[in-house]
């Protein structure tokens, strides 16, 4: 009851009471699918800021994104002051979270002396200073304000030259940090939502998954959604909609460079699960005696990352036991990363030297004879790359879920690799390791031990 009277929720448990009592709403708490997150965790993320952008990914419907944007949104302003902008991919979508947080207004125990006005169609303004305003879907209108908080509803609909000019808005201010939180199912395999899953990876933005499980909840903790409404809306679209748009599976396309069932396949949460952050050294499986390795390097110092992948090459399939991304530190270091790893591992190593030459190979201190340079163009680039994909879908190698390595092979295209695009730094890693396969296969074969009195070729 002390949150009745004026208390600031402190923590998960607080805020969920908070919404449940101050507001009526009772937000899922548990997920369902093992891969998901409960809708709470993203709501109470948003909420303290614990990240700058947060991206939801929920079913269409059934996943209550825009309701839950219009209860963050609503909790944002009554308890921070946080001033708010809502952008849809249309002027309907933003009105529509907008009108959420209007409905709210009316529960019984909602502040509603907080209210300065009546809230409009587009806006909502409070006492504490706060204030909440929809959005046209214009470049026009996201150029105006800098609020604390940008809410950003069904980006998979909006052009991304919008977005663009959207996220210019958000700054710290009335005590707070800003927060960005980017909502949508995902559709279409070339849109907006496909390129800022991309940048999510790139940059470390926590990406929230959860379908219609969620919003039904468990037999201990019931959601708002029924199955009756499930098996109903099952019967009303396509399959293939209710695969993508209810059940989360990702949109297909011809450019995919790699069918995600392959990449599921490659990148195993059974072996291990991580996150590939930027200098997290991720060891799965220690150096072994008498094992194998190849590692394969691609190498970044200002822009994109430098990778270094080890594979146990003396299996099949091969295993990945050992990954690392860093970069934007000198040369020296970078290398040093590599020559410790090798130090360890042993075996051979193959990478890139296309734009820096000799710079590196003087540099390594490991065994030359065990190190192979590649400049990567023409002829040599697309064979390397083509069967480094026959390799994952022939299931010849294996790694642990790494995040950022999973993600960048999940949306490589073709265009990427055999176009105008740049391909994913995890991905020519594993391609060069890969290509250094028929050298592996005949690195550790012991002679055979033929004795012979006399040579039976000897002449008479």
């Amino acid at each position: 009851m002390s949150l009745l009277l004026g208390r600031l929720p402190q923590d998960d448990d607080e805020l969920w009471e908070y919404i449940r009592v101050v507001w009526g709403m009772t937000i899922p708490r548990v997920n369902v699918c093992k891969h998901h997150i409960a809708p709470f965790k993203a709501i109470a993320d948003a909420y303290f800021g614990r990240y700058p952008v947060t991206i939801w990914k929920a079913s269409r419907g059934f996943g209550g994104k825009s309701t839950l944007m219009g209860v963050l949104s609503v909790i944002e302003a009554a308890t921070l002051g946080a001033q708010i902008t809502i952008l849809g991919g249309s002027a309907a979508q933003s009105q529509r979270v907008h009108e959420v947080t209007n409905e709210l207004w009316h529960h019984k125990f909602s502040p509603s002396d907080l209210l300065k006005d009546d809230p409009t169609k587009y806006s909502t303004r409070l006492t504490n200073g706060a204030w909440i305003t929809a959005l046209m879907a214009s470049q026009k209108s996201v150029r105006g304000p800098h609020p604390q908080r940008l809410r950003l509803d069904e980006v998979d609909e909006m052009d991304i030259d919008l977005f663009e000019a959207a996220q210019g808005q958000p700054m710290d201010g009335r005590g707070l940090k800003s927060q960005t939180v980017i909502s949508s199912t995902h559709q279409y395999p070339d849109g907006t939502m496909t390129e800022l899953l991309k940048r999510a990876n790139e940059k470390g933005w926590p990406v929230y998954d959860w379908c219609w499980r969620e919003s039904v909840g468990t037999p201990e903790e019931k959601g708002w959604l029924s199955m009756d409404m499930v098996e109903r809306k099952q019967l009303e679209v396509s399959s293939r909609m209710w695969e993508v748009e209810y059940d989360l599976q990702e949109p297909s396309f011809d450019g995919r460079a790699i069918e995600t069932a392959y990449v599921d396949a490659a990148f195993d949460p059974n072996i291990g699960v991580y996150v590939g952050d930027l200098d997290e050294y991720i060891v799965v499986e220690p150096p072994v005696e008498g094992a194998s390795y190849i590692t394969g390097v691609d190498w970044a110092k200002e822009k994109d990352w430098t990778i270094i992948r080890t594979f146990r090459v003396d299996e099949n399939p091969w295993r990945e036991v050992a990954f690392l991304r860093t970069g934007r530190k000198p040369w020296p270091q970078m290398v040093a990363d590599l020559d410790n790893r090798l130090a360890g591992y042993g075996g051979y190593c193959i990478h890139d030297a296309t734009g820096i030459g000799d710079v590196i190979d003087d540099m390594i201190q490991y065994d030359k004879k065990k190190i192979k340079d590649v400049v990567l163009r023409g002829r040599e680039r697309e064979s390397c790359f083509t069967e480094y994909i026959a390799g994952i879908e022939q299931f010849g190698l294996k790694s642990p879920r790494i995040q950022f390595a999973y993600s960048e092979h999940k949306y490589v295209t073709q265009k990427d690799l055999f176009g105008s695009g740049h391909p994913p730094d995890t991905f020519i890693a594993g391609a060069l390791a890969w290509s250094l396969r028929k050298k592996s296969a005949t690195l550790y074969v012991r002679p055979a031990n033929i004795t012979r009195t006399e040579s039976p070729w000897k002449t008479p």
